[in-house]
């Protein structure tokens, strides 16, 4: 971008009060350098072109006639995408990404999609940033479909690391195995790394994901379960944060599903720190049988129909809910933000009745918490704040926030946030405790 074009899209930010962390920023400069001109649009126009700026969803019929009047020539961004409010009208695009929030300065969730990955896909050829491909396959097991992996990357000008290594069982990996594996191909190499499971074949160099300069890429089944058969990490200390946080997780629950620790590490990462996700097509990880499967870029050796890559069916459906549409749900917080000096008491918000309430209001609420927060935190070590649509959410969260010992608050859009909220409550509490102590 030039001086100009960076400077125009700053006022123009600023005069429709949309907030931007740092690399929510840097992704939307990229795409701005992409497509061209950015607009904010609410109502259809002719052939859209360019990058379309989205601050209210549009519902029903409006949100048809906003999809019908997309090209592939633009792309759709919207900067407070953690509103439920926008779901309908991106169940019916291609989800490019996601931008995690980034603490008081950028307090919401950015997404970006469009029509389809074609503008991506060709570009991604003439990338001069590679990953190196990474495999791993039990010692015990047959090494055929190793072998077969190998000699697809002989194709391709890209460098590879393919090994057999001891595991629990000599027929298949366990989560923790493959995590503590790219843990170890963390350490050892520089590149970005890609993970391909062993007995996949690629037919083509994958180079979407390094093209797109992102922290972490992957696929997702059903539009959430998240697949660790293809799955990309940057060279970037957020991208490492979610693969250590993997890795902990699969260490400590070895028996449970790896998607759903995948999950938990995207969701724990992403509320913590700006994680800037990529969602992977499904030509990066077809399977035979899929009608694309002649176009695909990595094709893995599973039939269409297979069970496999999905959850365990006898998984708890409590802790299967829906990532909606990208985002991260009640039972997870949306963001996390520490005060200095850190201490070990918590508070945990509850934006509460988020889809009655006005797209802006909430976001209006999300901006005064989380600025009230980084004003005064009022003693509270760790702030976690969760978007809640329904009573059900607001349980959730609240038991979740009690199991942690945390203050719990209650909070409705449009509610009035003073920069002493924190160190009011705060007070309240030392109050109470003294009332309690001392009657």
């Amino acid at each position: 971008m030039t001086d100009g074009t960076h400077e125009d899209l700053d006022l123009l930010l600023q005069s429709s009060g949309v907030k931007l962390g740092r690399a929510q920023r840097d992704r939307l400069d990229w795409l701005v350098s992409q497509y061209g001109t950015p607009t904010f649009g609410d109502l259809p126009e002719s052939r859209r072109n360019g990058v379309i700026i989205l601050k209210e969803p549009p519902s029903g019929a409006a949100a048809e006639l906003f999809y019908r009047s997309l090209t592939p020539g633009c792309a759709l961004v919207i900067p407070r995408s953690e509103n439920p409010g926008f779901d309908f009208l991106k169940s019916k695009l291609t989800e490019f990404g996601t931008v995690g929030p980034c603490g008081a300065d950028g307090p919401h969730e950015m997404w970006w999609g469009g029509i389809g990955w074609s503008k991506f896909l060709a570009a991604a050829d003439a990338s001069t940033v590679r990953p190196r491909i990474v495999s791993c396959y039990p010692r015990g097991d047959d090494a055929t479909a190793a072998f077969a992996l190998r000699r697809s990357l002989e194709r391709f000008d890209v460098a590879c690391h393919i090994e057999a290594i001891e595991t629990e069982f000599s027929d298949r990996l366990l989560c923790f195995e493959k995590a503590e594996f790219m843990t170890r191909m963390w350490n050892k190499y520089r590149e970005p790394l890609l993970f391909v499971e062993a007995g996949a074949t690629l037919r083509e160099a994958p180079l979407l994901p390094s093209s797109l300069g992102c922290d972490v890429a992957l696929h997702k089944w059903n539009r959430w379960e998240m697949s660790a058969r293809t799955l990309y990490f940057g060279r970037s200390k957020r991208a490492e944060m979610m693969l250590r946080a993997w890795q902990q997780l699969a260490a400590s629950y070895p028996a449970i599903w790896e998607g759903y620790l995948l999950d938990q590490a995207w969701s724990l990462t992403s509320s913590q720190v700006p994680l800037d996700t990529v969602w992977l097509p499904r030509s990066y990880h077809a399977l035979k049988g899929d009608l694309g499967a002649s176009r695909a870029t990595i094709l893995h050796d599973r039939q269409t129909t297979t069970l496999e890559l999905g959850p365990d069916p006898g998984f708890a459906s409590i802790v299967r809910s829906a990532r909606r549409a990208g985002r991260t749900g009640a039972r997870d917080a949306f963001m996390v933000m520490t005060a200095k000096p850190e201490t070990a008491n918590g508070v945990a918000v509850i934006l509460r009745d988020i889809s009655a309430s006005d797209a802006g209001a909430v976001a209006a609420t999300v901006e005064a918490v989380t600025g009230a927060y980084a004003a005064d935190s009022g003693g509270y070590g760790r702030l976690e704040l969760s978007l809640c649509a329904w009573q059900d959410d607001i349980g959730a969260a609240r038991d979740a926030a009690a199991l942690a010992h945390y203050r719990i608050l209650e909070v409705a859009p449009g509610q009035c946030i003073g920069n002493d909220f924190f160190a009011a409550h705060a007070s309240d509490a030392a109050v109470m405790t003294a009332r309690h102590l001392f009657p």
